[in-house]
């Protein structure tokens, strides 16, 4: 390679790394998307280039790791595979994704975490049985009194507990617990929000001075300083995800699409309140993602671009 070819590449680099802080922004305009759509078009160079940059989250997990065991500031690692004011910028989206375009480098540094669309059963010691949905963290300590403990950093999961007469299983989610002996149960924990659902069994769920018993086919939701109340609900389709099933029922398009973003490369993103709240019912298949954006754009008459990477506006 010419050393004005040299110069060229790492002009299209930083161009590249400069386009992943904009889309990452959430404030991409029809205008951008097709300037974006332009500058890719330019060369394979230039997607080449943006692929690459979108992609380079991955080569942090070691310092992820690391960052676990010493709790040493990551600035350093952050900043080795770039230079300058991008370098910082992009390196702090890694760290706090405000679109969730990839995965924060927090989620890199746990016992046992899913990507995108990944789902993963692991046995525990203690006799407990988790299967994972996409984009979910745990921890596990080892066994305490007999008792499996459990810690859902984020995401999505189903435990059986109970199995082969084992102990107890306890397992925190956000500022609150919940136990069982023999029972099989979800828990989903996004943000600060927790939904626990009793699958078979009993369990009791505690949060700062509340707690409840639940019985099969009950669920109830808790954040900091809101503790809900039980409420019956539909087993099968709180457990739809693990026949590879999304299920919806008078949701909002926004809710189907916050939904559907945890399980498909890339980002769908809506821009309009009307088609935000627009309310759907309707099933769709894990392994057919791409249906939800023929519904958008067929049913509800929205204008769709496609950007590289997998997203996907909608006017």
């Amino acid at each position: 390679m010419t050393e004005q070819a040299e110069d060229d590449m790492g002009v299209i680099q930083k161009e590249a790394q400069a386009w992943v802080v904009r889309l990452a922004s959430g404030q991409v305009s029809e205008r951008d998307a097709q300037v974006f759509r332009h500058w890719c078009a330019r060369s394979r160079k230039h997607a080449n280039a943006f692929a690459e940059a979108r992609a380079v989250w991955g080569a942090m997990a070691p310092a992820a790791r690391a960052v676990k065991r010493a709790q040493a500031p990551v600035n350093v690692a952050r900043r080795a595979w770039l230079g300058g004011a991008v370098a910082a910028s992009l390196g702090l989206l890694v760290l706090r994704p405000p679109t969730d375009l990839w995965p924060a480098v927090a989620g890199l540094a746990a016992d046992y975490a899913t990507g995108t669309g990944e789902q993963r059963e692991v046995a525990l010691d203690g006799g407990v049985l988790v299967q994972m949905n996409t984009q979910t963290r745990l921890d596990a300590a080892p066994l305490q009194d007999g008792a499996a403990a459990l810690v859902l950093l984020a995401g999505e999961a189903e435990f059986q507990a109970g199995l082969r007469g084992a102990a107890r299983v306890r397992v925190q989610a956000g500022d609150g617990t919940v136990s069982a002996g023999s029972a099989r149960f979800n828990i989903r924990l996004f943000g600060q929000e927790v939904c626990v659902t009793c699958l078979a069994g009993r369990l009791r769920v505690a949060q700062a001075g509340n707690d409840a018993e639940l019985a099969a086919g009950q669920q109830l939701r808790y954040r900091p300083e809101h503790f809900g109340i039980a409420r019956a609900v539909a087993k099968s389709d709180v457990s739809a995800w693990r026949h590879r099933l999304l299920v919806f029922k008078q949701s909002t398009l926004a809710e189907v699409v916050d939904e559907v973003n945890r399980y498909r490369p890339g980002k769908l993103i809506l821009n309009g309140e009307a088609l935000k709240l627009t309310r759907v019912q309707a099933s769709f298949s894990l392994d057919r993602l791409d249906d939800v954006i023929a519904l958008i754009q067929d049913a509800y008459g929205a204008r769709v671009t496609r950007l590289p990477g997998g997203i996907v506006l909608f006017g």
